[in-house]
């Protein structure tokens, strides 16, 4: 972790060539943990990320009486409680998915689990799966505010069966409840009922896992999911490269025209960093998957061009993207990304004002932004305890020189030491940054 909280954003005097390896997949780490945690015997994570959002989706589960071997950074191991722990206290940090993935676990709990976490999130929306626990049976207790704190009364079981949530601010409310419904006494039938639904891709990842570990999980309708109740197999998995992670050295391909080969890049995917080689494409870098990963190749001299959009399902994309955007030729429009409002930051006002501060010209719309070119010059980014603004300001640092980055070690949320890596890719040449 950078030790100055203001960071020098490096802007090399070329094209960057590396090779730079990335960890593994928040997503799927956490949603492997919470399983594992469901799980009929110890179940083992190859690979894991060990970040801050992991540790505390690790904190949570220990406080319900799980036991969770993270010694080694290579291969953790996971023990479920016999029976799981109530009246214990969960910190839920800055992380999204343990607010929303554990509340599902807690209510199979002894006793009730008092939620809690930084003052950053206790603004973002939990509260449709805390209804629809509720709808469910299960005591909640959160001033109806929807948000942290909020308590979860448990005990010992839920009976489960239909339910109905608008998640058009976050897929995670469906996959919260996906994931424990194994475990319901009567399964889960789930009914999505709001106008749109986010990040399918993420979704796709939910069912999938929920799969391989033996759980019957179904799409009797667009919008509805079924899961059937059993048992959660043990398993051992090897956790995918985080891709999301990745999509800012790709970026830093395509600003500078270099070249940056991401290792161990899977040849299919539910990831929605993947997605990030069509919008690559679209703004007029190449790539190609080869055995060596993935490489991106920008344009001589780091030419870009505008492109218009749908980022509806890799939302969390958006910070990179609009990276790319100040610095094409043309105008740009990201649409598809009203629920951005709602994640650590307004991320849509806040890529505004940090745009803005640089000279760029953007504006938001009702689902997005318009970014359009503009003489651009150095400027003190905010990142606002958010690891994708983090990110955002390096891409842009790489092409804008006196770019300084306020608390970078944001990103350590879910890539361990990114500044460190970034300025060995940066600032080397065909490197292999670990």
């Amino acid at each position: 972790m950078t030790e100055d909280p203001t960071w020098a954003a490096p802007c090399p005097h070329g094209a960057v060539d590396a090779v730079v390896p990335v960890p593994g997949s928040k997503s799927l780490t956490n949603r492997w943990l919470v399983l594992a945690a469901l799980a009929d015997g110890p179940s083992t994570l190859r690979r894991p990320l060990r970040s801050r959002d992991t540790e505390a989706m690790v904190g949570a589960l220990t406080r319900l009486g799980t036991e969770v071997d993270t010694s080694s950074d290579e291969v953790w191991t996971v023990r479920p409680a016999p029976r799981l722990r109530g009246d214990v206290d969960v910190d839920c940090g800055q992380a999204g998915t343990v607010m929303r993935f554990v509340p599902p676990v807690a209510a199979l709990a002894d006793g009730p689990v008092r939620f809690d976490g930084h003052p950053s999130a206790r603004s973002r929306p939990v509260g449709p799966v805390l209804k629809a626990l509720r709808d469910l049976g299960v005591g909640v207790e959160d001033s109806g505010r929807g948000t942290l704190p909020y308590t979860v009364r448990g005990r010992g079981g839920v009976r489960g069966g239909a339910v109905e949530v608008d998640a058009s601010a976050s897929s995670q409310f469906v996959t919260a409840l996906l994931l424990a419904g194994a475990r319901f006494d009567d399964g889960l039938t789930l009914v999505h009922t709001g106008s749109a639904l986010p990040s399918g891709t993420h979704l796709e990842m939910t069912v999938q896992v929920l799969r391989s570990v033996g759980v019957d999980v179904t799409r009797p309708a667009g919008g509805t999911w079924r899961v059937e109740p059993g048992p959660v197999h043990a398993f051992d998995v090897a956790v995918e490269p985080d891709l999301s992670s990745a999509a800012p050295f790709l970026a830093l391909a395509a600003v500078t025209g270099g070249t940056i080969t991401v290792p161990g890049w899977p040849a299919r995917t539910t990831q929605p960093g993947d997605q990030m080689r069509g919008v690559l494409t679209a703004m007029g870098a190449t790539s190609s998957l080869g055995e060596d990963g993935l490489t991106v190749r920008g344009r001589v001299g780091g030419a870009l061009h505008g492109a218009d959009l749908d980022l509806s399902q890799i939302g969390e994309l958006t910070p990179v993207v609009a990276s790319l955007a100040v610095l094409a030729s043309s105008p740009s429009r990201l649409r598809g990304v009203a629920h951005l409002r709602g994640h650590e930051t307004d991320r849509l006002a806040a890529l505004v004002t940090e745009i803005t501060r640089l000279g760029g010209l953007a504006r938001e719309t009702d689902d997005g932004l318009v970014v359009e070119p503009a003489p651009l010059h150095g400027a003190r980014l905010r990142t606002y305890h958010d690891h994708r603004m983090a990110m955002f300001a390096a891409v842009v640092g790489a092409a804008v020189r006196g770019v300084e980055v306020e608390d970078v070690a944001t990103a350590d949320k879910t890539f361990p030491g990114f500044d460190r890596v970034w300025e060995r890719a940066v600032g080397v040449g065909r490197t292999v940054a670990p």
